[in-house]
């Protein structure tokens, strides 16, 4: 109920301190203000209509999306100028198409010349256009045509020069930023992902072609380079939320982190020195797995306690060092747990407490599905 206490809910249970998370929000909104970029908020992380008003401040404008769910949800919420930040799937052009008929503005990303076919081979009705941004490779080694390839300037002008096709923009995400430790290696990443990027812009210009150009990741867009004011678009996401693994990359500090899981005590295991907890990896992402002396998670306002293990719906937490006291954790006793990666916590979740100043304010409630 509104107004009640975080203890007052049963656990596990992901709860969104509103306050830090507009905070964040805000505080990128004014960061890309001030760098003279263009703002398109990353929705994978959190995937509500609440958290995306946040965003983009009430615009209900520019936002990126993950899954093709995600896209119909924000569509049927009257979102538009959305972009599908994922190499189309072949099985899933007809309901791109359809979304493309639809808004306004529904942007795709490719990466092969077979995708650009597809759309060749699907005309969108009353000449209208597929809006598609190229997707490069400058460094991260996930999807992309590879920045260095001829292939990639091949496969712009080919866009370019496709009847019914529109290149909106190229797209590189500098998820290598995720490798960094420190501001000072962050803005290395993101200065080399932002040179790659404008040299191809440069390519691009050479022959003719002109079009937007975005990168993005959350530690690359809390601390910016000035070289990233060329671009025309930042697409980070993480940020709303931040977690254990954005404050030890130095994104943020740990009182950035707006999530957290509670859990409870429901058991006592002295012969191993150790307590159960009712939240396992079907309520907190196993992604911190050996990157935390805390474990799974960072346990707040308990430095000594690590999550040692999960299963599915138990947790086992032990001292770091010496026998624990028993008669500090009663059975039934809160414990907060700080994730290691809040989105693949959140997708958990089917729908999130909200609270201010530790009193709760509202739920929100995800879309889920690809």
């Amino acid at each position: 109920m509104e107004g009640d206490p975080l203890s007052a809910l049963c656990s596990p249970a992901f709860v969104v301190d509103v306050d830090k998370a507009k905070r964040n929000a805000q505080r990128m909104i004014e960061r890309c203000q001030k760098l003279g970029v263009q703002l398109r908020p990353h929705m994978k992380t959190h995937k509500t209509l609440e958290c995306a008003d946040i965003m983009t401040g009430g615009s209900q404008r520019c936002i990126v999306v993950s899954t093709l769910a995600e896209a119909c949800f924000y569509a049927d919420h009257g979102y538009d100028d959305i972009l599908y930040a994922y190499s189309i799937p072949f099985d899933k052009v007809e309901r791109c198409a359809a979304l493309s008929e639809r808004l306004d503005l529904f942007q795709i990303l490719l990466d092969h010349p077979d995708a650009l076919e597809q759309l060749r081979k699907r005309p969108l009705k009353d000449g209208r256009q597929w809006h598609v941004w190229l997707k490069l490779d400058c460094g991260n080694g996930r999807a992309g045509v590879l920045h260095s390839e001829p292939g990639a300037l091949k496969l712009a002008e080919a866009i370019a020069k496709t009847e019914g096709v529109e290149l909106t923009g190229v797209y590189a995400h500098c998820g290598n930023t995720y490798y960094c430790t420190g501001v000072e290696q962050i803005q290395a990443v993101a200065q080399e992902t932002t040179k790659l990027t404008l040299q191809f812009m440069e390519k691009l210009r050479a022959g003719g072609i002109t079009c937007k150009s975005s990168i993005g990741s959350t530690p690359s867009c809390s601390h910016p380079v000035k070289d990233m004011a060329q671009l025309s678009e930042v697409h980070p996401g993480n940020y709303v939320f931040y977690d254990v693994q954005q404050s030890m990359i130095g994104s943020c500090c740990m009182e950035d982190v707006a999530v957290r899981v509670l859990t409870r005590v429901i058991g006592h295991c002295p012969h191993r020195n150790q307590l159960l907890i009712d939240c396992g990896w079907a309520g907190i992402s196993l992604d911190g797995a050996g990157k935390l002396p805390t474990g799974y998670a960072v346990i707040e306002g308990h430095p000594n306690l690590k999550l040692l293990s999960m299963t599915q719906e138990h947790g086992r937490v032990e001292p770091i060092s010496g026998q624990l006291d028993y008669s500090k954790y009663p059975l039934g006793s809160l414990l907060t747990l700080i994730p290691y990666h809040s989105c693949a916590t959140a997708v958990m979740h089917p729908v999130y407490h909200v609270h201010s100043k530790g009193r709760l304010v509202g739920k929100w409630t995800p879309t889920r599905g690809w």
